[in-house]
């Protein structure tokens, strides 16, 4: 039995908003572009990089540096919207970071956290988040409960939501929610294991009625062709862009994808 990493970093929210993490001063205005705008009418692949320095899988990915400059690479290569993190437990990341780098681009930008009180949602609107995540599985392991009212909460504060899925039962189940754009997440929380078959076995037999967004373990150009083909309508890469040597020419690369 593995480890349940999703409790783990349940715990870890806990821990970060109980340590003041989230009591963030900021009134920052939001994006001015709609991502769900540019994924319908992007001619390329719309990539949703992640600026990340680690991860629980592969521990530290990147030295720590100013990530308004990997922000304003990512965007110079072709990036149309940026994914955040502020979680300080094993992703190193922090509210301050996110600042900085809405500071730094017009871009939509996520918050990417493990999201299970409002308080996390007031701070995403603080520093002018377009976007938050929320965890399907979080819910349906009832370790937070009532996701309607959580989304609700997050459009009533200017949100769209990102809700993410690992399986066929949260998918559907996330169906049922007014969430704005379905990810499917190619890696298995509970055993950090991916798979990116994760997302065709996921939209088969789907009639499209959300954007979905393909997450986790997207390294080639032939990675993003074959999710395409699966129904991915964008993809959010982070560890790939991360480690490249060359921020700008990496995103490039996948962008161009087709």
């Amino acid at each position: 039995m593995a480890e349940n990493i999703l409790r783990k970093l349940v715990n870890n929210s806990q821990i970060a908003i109980d340590d003041g993490v989230y009591e963030v001063e900021g009134d920052f205005e939001k994006s001015s572009k709609d991502f769900k705008q540019i994924i319908k009418t992007n001619q390329h692949a719309t990539l949703l990089t992640e600026i990340k320095f680690a991860s629980p899988s592969l521990g530290k990915i990147r030295t720590l540096t100013d990530p308004a400059s990997i922000a304003k690479r990512m965007v110079a290569g072709g990036a149309r919207a940026l994914s955040v993190l502020t979680q300080p437990h094993l992703f190193q990341g922090s509210p301050q970071y996110f600042m900085k780098v809405r500071s730094a681009v017009n871009v939509p930008l996520l918050m990417k956290d493990i999201m299970i009180d409002k308080i996390q949602i007031d701070a995403a609107r603080k520093m002018g988040a377009d976007y938050m995540l929320v965890i399907q599985s979080i819910f349906d392991q009832k370790f937070v409960s009532d996701i309607d009212g959580f989304i609700e909460y997050g459009h009533k504060q200017g949100l769209e939501i990102l809700l993410e899925v690992h399986t066929k039962d949260e998918f559907v189940n996330a169906l049922k929610t007014k969430a704005d754009i379905i990810g499917i997440n190619n890696r298995n929380l509970d055993t950090l294991e991916i798979d990116l078959k994760t997302t065709e076995l996921v939209l088969e037999g789907y009639e499209k009625s959300r954007i979905i967004l393909s997450e986790s373990g997207i390294n080639t150009v032939e990675d993003i062709q074959y999710l395409k083909k699966c129904g991915a309508d964008a993809f959010l890469i982070g560890s790939s862009i991360m480690k490249s040597d060359n921020i700008e020419e990496q995103v490039k690369k996948l962008v161009n994808a087709y």
